[in-house]
Formats: C-alpha cells, sequence, structure tokens
C-alpha cells in the first residue's frame, strides 16, 4: 500500500481574524510557527519519499519544517498550485458570516462587503471558486502528486509499497484531496465529511491498486484503487505545546468552534472499523 498524508498548514497571522483567506497569503503566526515545528518534529521518525506542498506562504512553511526535520537523504520538496486553499473572489480579506441579514439579495450585501458561508457546493463568490471547482481542481493534484508514485503491481493488502507522500495543503482543499482519493475506488463511502480540520493536523489516507491490474498505473487513466482512510484530524504532536503554552489550548478551543460552525467538523482520531472517528 502507498501511504498519504494531508497536513493542513499552522496557524496563520489570517486565521486569527476570521477572514476570507483563500489566496489572501499571509505568513504562520508566531504559535503557526511552533506548531510547524512540533509537528516536523512528530514526523522526524516517520520516513517519507515525497513531499508537496501549496505555495501559499502558510502551508509552504509547514511543509518546509516536516521537509527539515526528516532525515538525510532528505525526500524532494516540491511546490503544486493545485494544492492552493479555495479561492474566495472578491471576498478576499473580508470577515466571513455564518448569519447574514434575512432578506437581503447576495448583491446587495457583497456591495455593502458583507459575505456570509455559502453552504451549496456550486455556490461561489463572484471572481471564486466553488466547492466543485476546488474539486476539480483536486482531481488534477491527485494525478500529479499522488498516482505517478503508485507502484505499477499490486501489492498485498497490509503490505507496505515503501512510498510514503506527504502533503501540505489547506482545511477546504484537504477535504476535496481525500474525495478525490475516494471516487478512485468504487467500493468506498464517499459521503463522509473531511473538513473541519485544525491546524497542523493530518489525516492520513492508504491506497493499493485492486488485485487484477497489470502494467503501469497511467495517471490520465487510473485503474481502480482500494483507497482507506485511516487517520482524521491527527493533533496529537500539539500536547507539549499545550502544557507550556497556554495560549495553544485557547487557539486550538477557538479552532474547533470555528471548524465546527464554518466546516461543520472538527473530530479527532483514528477511524473505526464503522467508518466514524474515535474522538
Amino acid at each position: 500500500m502507498t501511504i498519504v498524508t494531508f497536513i493542513r498548514h499552522g496557524e496563520s497571522e489570517d486565521n486569527v481574524k476570521q477572514i476570507w483567506a483563500g489566496w489572501k497569503d499571509a505568513p504562520l503566526s508566531e504559535l503557526g510557527r511552533k506548531q510547524a515545528q512540533a509537528l516536523g518534529q512528530s514526523l522526524s521518525s516517520t520516513p517519507i519519499t515525497h513531499i508537496y506542498a501549496s505555495p501559499l506562504l502558510r502551508a509552504h512553511a509547514t511543509g518546509q519544517s516536516v521537509h527539515h526535520h526528516q532525515p538525510h537523504p532528505k525526500p524532494p520538496f516540491q511546490v503544486n498550485p493545485h494544492l492552493r486553499e479555495q479561492h474566495f473572489g472578491i471576498a478576499e480579506g473580508h470577515p466571513w458570516v455564518i448569519t447574514p441579514p434575512e432578506n437581503v439579495p447576495l448583491e446587495q450585501l457583497y456591495a455593502q462587503k458583507v459575505f456570509p458561508v455559502l453552504y451549496q457546493r456550486d455556490e461561489r463568490f463572484p471572481e471564486a471558486e466553488s466547492l466543485d471547482d476546488l474539486a476539480a481542481r483536486a482531481d488534477v493534484a491527485i494525478k500529479e502528486c499522488v498516482l505517478p508514485h503508485v507502484p505499477d503491481a499490486p501489492h498485498p493488502v497490509g503490505q507496505d509499497s515503501g512510498v510514503h507522500i506527504a502533503i501540505a495543503s489547506h482545511g477546504l482543499c484537504i477535504a476535496e484531496l481525500v474525495g478525490a482519493l475516494l471516487r478512485l475506488d468504487p467500493e468506498a463511502d464517499k459521503d463522509e465529511n473531511y473538513a473541519g480540520l485544525m491546524n497542523t493536523a493530518w489525516t492520513r489516507v492508504v491506497i493499493r491498486v485492486k488485485d487484477g491490474h497489470h502494467g503501469p498505473v497511467d495517471p490520465s487513466s487510473p485503474p481502480p484503487f482500494e483507497v482507506r482512510v485511516t487517520h482524521v484530524n491527527k493533533i496529537d504532536h500539539l500536547e507539549a505545546l499545550q502544557k507550556d503554552d497556554p495560549a495553544v489550548q485557547s487557539s486550538i478551543d477557538g479552532a474547533k468552534a470555528e471548524a465546527i460552525a464554518f466546516f461543520g467538523g472538527g473530530g479527532a482520531g483514528e477511524k473505526t472499523q464503522n467508518g466514524g472517528a474515535s474522538l
């Protein structure tokens, strides 16, 4: 099996402002740098063969921290623009609003610089991407960052192929990247929501070519895969930070509230056999 670990970036200077960040390129905050450092240290004994990152500063710096703590010879580090967060168009830099004024047309709200959360996958702000657009971009990212590294021959169930890909990206993008992988498996559960990730939380997926496939894996026309999500929203590496700095726990509590209100997520743990996350 091939392992793919998706990593959400550390806290950025925009995260604390509760604004539509998207492609707005804020760096990590001081806490975000500490989170990235803790993450890199926690993964230092985990062999990673390939690291990809969004070009946006907050994810790029988080991926660089993972790369820095890997032993020599270090894995290649590559930037891929398809790993950027959803683009929010004219809303970027403005606060997001959970409960907008009632009976006010969206166009009027936009003119007032009020940008409510959009809950339908095909909805988008002007000059922005919808979640469906992001999903299409995630399909491309998986074809460029994951499928080229999958071994040609199927490995027995449970046997490690030696390939471990780490991808540093963003909360909404990671949810769509996981979905893109699950779409490669005709039998996978595609109904679960993988949004609502904490800063520097990691989510892990294992994939293998289904038995019966022979020959190279063509990313443009991939064969059926077996895809399994094994870990979701893991933040164990932040425990030491929480003990040393009470502000870290406060930040995590605030991030959980934000994730639940905004993204409808926030659970953490290993996947249980029935598909849920054990908190």
